[in-house]
């Protein structure tokens, strides 16, 4: 259930979930998307666990500046698009046009932000597509189809029956990062696990796969800051 609010400047939403289990209150915020949620136990009254969160203001405050704010998408905005810096800007013909670092994208401004993603899942698909054939033919192994989601929890899987799913916001990253995803997708459709045998799967397929895993594990949270949608 939605809790009440952490008041001060900015005012911090909270997000409060009870569970059998809890023994103490518990506090997480996620670097995905900002939420900060406490968990209680069963019985404990909703006003212990406020008090809990003006308790630990300072350290909340601290982690959701570290994190930085999400951005809406429009004319200015500066976003990475493929691992590059593009800035947003207005654009005059009817298709997106990318140039020195720019994207120029048509329309009212009200509806660029959700233009610009449209064209982005457009570009993933086809990309992730792309590679998910080159590495499935590398592995002698087909997939059975592909689909696209805003993930927060995961960057891809594959099912036991060989579907593979990628988040769309991948390509935000660099495209090291995204065929490695691939990769570690596809080589599931060989080994089920992340054992010794599933990483020297991914490493035949990919090759030295430490530095784009790396990254993502550094950097991945900040492509989920950028908004497309109003």
């Amino acid at each position: 259930m939605t809790g009440p609010i952490l008041p001060g400047a900015p005012p911090i939403p909270l997000v409060m979930r009870r569970s059998a289990r809890a023994k103490r209150i518990s506090l997480r915020i996620s670097q995905l998307d900002g939420r900060v949620t406490l968990t209680l136990p069963k019985r404990l009254a909703e006003g212990e666990a406020l008090a809990f969160a003006r308790e630990k203001e300072d350290w909340i405050r601290k982690h959701l500046e570290a994190r930085g704010q999400d951005v809406a998408i429009g004319i200015g905005t500066v976003l990475p698009i493929g691992g590059r810096a593009h800035e947003v800007v207005a654009g005059t013909k009817r298709r997106l046009v990318f140039s020195d670092g720019k994207v120029a994208v048509p329309g009212t401004p009200d509806r660029i932000g959700a233009r610009l993603g449209g064209y982005l899942k457009q570009i993933a698909r086809a990309r992730l597509a792309e590679a998910s054939d080159h590495y499935a033919a590398l592995l002698g192994k087909p997939y059975t189809r592909l689909t696209l989601r805003d993930t927060r929890s995961r960057w891809g899987s594959c099912t036991s029956d060989g579907g593979l799913m990628y988040s769309w916001r991948l390509i935000l990253a660099p495209p090291d990062v995204l065929d490695y995803v691939v990769a570690h997708e596809v080589a599931h459709l060989a080994e089920m696990n992340h054992s010794a045998a599933f990483w020297d799967t991914v490493e035949q397929l990919y090759g030295a796969y430490r530095s784009p895993r790396s990254w993502l594990r550094k950097n991945g949270s900040d492509l989920h800051r950028y908004r497309f949608e109003a």
